[in-house]
């Protein structure tokens, strides 16, 4: 059973090495069988490719892509202990070189960016759920490589009759998962 304030990253480089992160409220890395499940999804298109975790929290998504051989990944937090243990873990991984840490606002840093990603993993507080618009601001904003990969979770669905993800109609849901109360989507762009 893994300790309060921790998760482990599972494969690459760092397997095994654990991930501090503050207590605070919405704050939930998601579950090791979640993250293997996803990354399992991800595994022929990760080494090489330009990762954006938004909402990156403990960075457990973000840590495990550059990990398993993402030329680079940006986290981007607006909660200042969540930015200082993403530090702290950036140094005791010694990943500056692949690992760039913004303290931002997910919208805003879609709007000031001027970089373009092949994955993103979008996961927010379950209580802060603006898919539809981090979606849309993707596009508008022109983030994303042809054919990039788009990951998000969410609260689980209840019953098929609730609505589905909020997603532009260009994209096509491609993997689909549930566990516990948590829905994990992968969608191509």
């Amino acid at each position: 059973m893994k300790k309060p304030g921790q998760v482990r990253i599972i494969a690459g480089q760092w397997r095994r090495r654990q991930i501090r992160f503050p207590e605070i409220n919405d704050l939930r890395p998601s579950a090791d069988a979640v993250r293997e499940t996803l990354f399992n999804w991800l595994n022929n298109d990760l080494v090489g490719s330009v990762c954006l975790d938004l909402y990156a929290g403990s960075g457990a998504f973000g840590f495990e892509a550059a990990s398993r051989g993402a030329s680079s990944v940006v986290m981007v937090e607006s909660h200042s202990q969540a930015i200082k243990h993403l530090c702290d873990t950036q140094n005791l991984l010694n990943a500056h070189g692949v690992i760039e840490i913004c303290h931002e606002k997910a919208l805003h840093y879609l709007e000031s960016a001027s970089q373009k990603f092949d994955i993103v993993f979008i996961d927010p507080p379950f209580g802060d759920m603006n898919t539809s618009e981090i979606c849309q601001s993707l596009i508008t904003h022109n983030r994303l490589n042809d054919g990039a990969l788009i990951y998000i979770e969410s609260r689980a669905k209840k019953s098929p009759a609730n609505s589905p993800l909020p997603i532009p109609p260009t994209w096509h849901i491609i993997r689909e998962s549930q566990r516990g109360m948590v829905q994990s989507t992968l969608i191509k762009t």
